[in-house]
């Protein structure tokens, strides 16, 4: 963890013990199922649109102000991927090589050592082989106070990868390395997990988010550097392979509301449905169950309405009594050991790219704006928010954390939602009131229904797009820095 070495192995994850506690945000929905299911039950019936391919009254932030916002806040969000076969040569590898083609791949050659691996989930000791890459220092167009890295791979079983980041502060010191994420597609040879416990006195890791301690003192993150251990059984000539790695840089300011919007251009996105209550009780060992899979729900109907979903043989294990078995399947692979959810954001975007031609990030827009052009593109987004029951008309439930899929928007400009806090697959659509919604997705301070301050997301989002998308598509992606 505070290994300098570029190309040293990964070291043991620190103990749990005084660690801090895992995040909130993505937390189980603070509210009963019946206040859900009563409000679903008036959700708006669905608008013809063009679809695309493939308590106590709590204290209130003050009404936000009537001027219009511009259509993009500069300066607040970076992102920069590593994905082409230059971006691959331009860093450090010992042991590893470039595959060329449509989907440049970054592989094993020759092991560049060997390193023993306690998992922390299971107590199994294991040796692996193991090759590194390293990213060049990138210098974030945005000093930040947070980041947030996501990647694509492929590991087949006998395979893993960990994923670092070291940063460089505005006073010129530097971080330790900080494990992001230490991942697998499968859990047949470890835990997916996230590492608690990793700080040093000025930043640390909060399950998947880099974050400065202390925004008000004026530190940031001017620049940071990425590494990438990838592992494999010994003797084997196996390898995963990483198609993409990189962050998204950010330092939004703190708000309790932003301005309006002007609305864009209707359209509404042909998504599938699919609720997580429909899955109450089923598999409590990832995260109790359906009540909590916010985020795996959301992240299976945008790789359904890309056209992939897991085969027959994927879906074997799950009980063929339960409906919608590929939710149950997202619910599985998405799964954090260590934050003990399936709300981890890298590891749901990982697991999109686990598709064929499936490109998938965590970042974070600026504007509704930004939103409207994605979804008039033909790139619905899911997105992450909290809110008290009042602040959201018809959603019906409060949350201290919450996925939904936005597919589109109405001629008046109100936001179309799959939200899977929905008592049936029937009842997922929503559209909820422009101004609430962008409000409760984009500010960064709240108040709780006890009337203490909060956290929000500040816009953060996944999204998932093909490998070979569309002219329009590509365009759209590309004015965020993801393509």
């Amino acid at each position: 963890m505070t290994d300098s070495t570029p190309q040293s192995p990964p070291s043991s994850p620190p103990s749990a013990a005084g660690a801090t506690p895992r995040r909130t945000v993505l937390a189980a929905l603070a509210v009963a199922g019946g206040a859900v299911a009563a409000s679903a039950a008036s959700a708006p019936a669905a608008v013809a649109s063009a679809a695309a391919p493939g308590t106590p009254t709590a204290r209130r932030a003050p009404a936000a102000p009537a001027v219009l916002a511009d259509a993009t806040a500069p300066g607040l969000v970076d992102n920069r991927f590593w994905t082409s076969c230059t971006d691959w040569r331009s860093g450090a590898g010992t042991g590893t090589r470039v595959l060329s083609g449509r989907r440049p791949a970054l592989v094993i050659a020759a092991p560049a050592g060997r390193t023993d691996y306690t998992d922390p989930h299971t107590g199994t000791r294991a040796t692996w082989e193991y090759a590194t890459w390293t990213s060049p220092e990138h210098v974030s167009t945005v000093p930040a106070t947070e980041a947030i890295v996501s990647w694509n791979a492929d590991t087949p079983a006998g395979t893993w990868i960990a994923v670092e980041l070291k940063g460089r502060y505005t006073d010129g010191t530097e971080t330790p390395w900080y494990v992001m994420g230490r991942w697998a597609s499968g859990d047949g040879d470890i835990r997916r997990t996230s590492v608690d416990g990793q700080k040093d006195g000025r930043s640390g890791v909060w399950t998947d988010t880099f974050a400065i301690d202390d925004a008000a003192s004026g530190l940031r993150l001017a620049s940071y550097r990425l590494r990438l251990t990838l592992h494999r059984r010994p003797g084997t000539r196996l390898t995963p392979a990483v198609w993409r790695v990189g962050a998204m840089a950010s330092d939004v300011p703190d708000r309790f509301t932003v301005p309006a919007s002007q609305p864009g251009a209707a359209r509404e996105l042909l998504v599938p449905r699919y609720s997580q209550n429909t899955h109450i009780g089923q598999y409590p060992e990832y995260d109790n169950g359906g009540e909590a899979w916010c985020s795996p729900t959301s992240s299976q109907m945008i790789i359904e309405y890309w056209g992939r979903k897991p085969t027959a043989e994927d879906l074997a294990w799950v009980n063929p009594d339960f409906a919608d078995p590929q939710v149950c399947h997202a619910a599985r692979f998405t799964y954090d050991h260590q934050y003990q959810g399936c709300g981890n954001w890298p590891f749901n975007a990982a697991y999109a790219a686990t598709y064929d031609d499936l490109s998938a990030v965590v970042t974070r827009l600026r504007s509704l704006t930004e939103l409207e052009t994605l979804i008039r593109a033909g790139i619905p987004a899911i997105t992450s928010q909290s809110f008290l029951q009042e602040e959201l008309t018809g959603a019906g439930y409060g949350t201290a954390g919450h996925l939904m899929t936005v597919i589109g928007f109405t001629p008046s400009g109100d936001v179309i939602a799959n939200d899977p806090a929905s008592p049936s697959n029937e009842a997922v659509r929503r559209v909820y009131r422009r101004r609430e919604w962008e409000n409760i997705w984009l500010r960064t301070k709240r108040y709780d229904a006890n009337g203490k301050v909060r956290s929000g997301t500040g816009g953060v989002c996944y999204l998932f797009w093909p490998v070979k998308s569309a002219p329009g598509q590509h365009r759209a992606l590309r004015t965020l820095g993801l393509v």
